[in-house]
């Protein structure tokens, strides 16, 4: 299958890309690249690929692909407060312009990276596909209605479908510190304390990077009636965790550290849980191999591998929103975060 793959070099696309090229897909990419200097470990794999904002996408772009796998975000939620015009721009209007770009160009299946941050504060009670979706801030905001317009889009020659992951973790080139199990075994493993930036109470569903990207896979290889304009959960129903029970855990494979509270910490309204049970149902090739244990064992092996720092993920280079406002400042993005010099090694 020839397939488009949008935000390739992020954190999901560059562990998506390669399990996509060994199941003996003709892989291209597209991506602004915005992270560019941001590689934790390992390579990106080298596929075709078109430097561009997604935002200027056109329809030769898309022209000639069986699929088009749209991952290409701002992707965390400070950066869609940062400026929520921007979320707005690239995460929904630019979605659903590529979309209708696939569209008129034949493009048969658009697999759309949604979230389970769609729930917004929906408290303790597992949330099916059918649950109200309830979305708390800007980024949730947006993949909410890129759904919502994609399903105006569906027909018999256009198949979208919405994967809504849990939060993901795991080791990536590309890694995401500010996702909270990265986020605590780093404090783990650079300060000998698990950081909780909130009480602790809140549920969240979590997935492995490398799980993401089989539901991907997965999707790919249904028949068009199990995905034709529907959404999944994306993870396993018993990988819901409160937030300190995720501390214990880190706090369990990480030598000599214990539990504490961060000195600003706050009550976060952002808990849910989801029920997974669809996708294990409807998309056998869905297996998913991670759990949160495991997870936080891969990542504090990686982190003393690479001899992880806590300037390295507090700081500039791999904290997402200050990587970008230093950018800004130093006038090599625009306000509208385009790059505006030539591409630097």
């Amino acid at each position: 299958m020839r397939i488009l793959v949008t935000g390739h070099t992020g954190y999901i696309g560059s562990r998506l890309v390669p399990m996509l090229l060994a199941e003996g897909h003709d892989v291209t990419g597209l991506d602004t690249d915005l992270f560019r200097r941001c590689t934790f470990t390992g390579q990106l794999a080298d596929v075709p690929h078109i430097e561009k904002d997604v935002r200027d996408a056109t329809r030769d772009d898309v022209e000639g692909f069986d699929a088009v796998l749209h991952l290409a975000a701002l992707s965390n939620d400070p950066l869609g407060d940062y400026n929520p015009g921007l979320t707005e721009a690239i995460n929904e209007v630019a979605s659903i312009r590529l979309a209708k770009l696939a569209k008129e160009a034949g493009v048969e299946r658009f697999v759309f990276a949604s979230s389970c941050s769609n729930y917004g504060a929906a408290g303790s009670d597992f949330m099916t596909e059918d649950a109200p979706l309830a979305p708390i801030t800007p980024y949730g905001v947006s993949k909410a209605a890129v759904e919502r317009a994609l399903s105006k889009l569906a027909d018999e020659s256009f198949s979208p479908v919405y994967l809504r992951a849990s939060t993901a973790y795991g080791v990536s080139p590309r890694i995401r510190f500010d996702l909270v199990l990265n986020n605590l075994t780093a404090w783990a493993f650079t300060t000998g304390q698990v950081r909780l930036k909130s009480d602790g109470s809140p549920w969240r569903p979590v997935v492995h990077v490398e799980d993401i990207a089989r539901a991907y896979i997965a999707s790919l290889r249904a028949p068009r009636e199990a995905i034709h304009n529907r959404a999944f959960n994306v993870g396993t129903t018993s990988e819901n965790y409160q937030i300190r029970e995720l501390a214990e855990i880190v706090a369990e494979v990480v030598p000599g550290c214990e539990v504490t509270l961060a000195p600003d910490a706050a009550p976060d309204q952002r808990c849910y849980r989801v029920d997974c049970g669809l996708i294990a149902m409807t998309l056998p090739h869905f297996k998913p191999q991670w759990t949160a244990r495991r997870g936080a064992v891969e990542l504090y092996e990686t982190y003393k591998e690479v001899g992880l720092t806590m300037e390295d993920f507090e700081g500039e280079r791999f904290k997402r929103i200050a990587h970008v406002k230093r950018l800004v400042e130093d006038g090599e993005l625009d306000a509208s975060l385009r790059w505006v010099r030539s591409r630097a090694a």
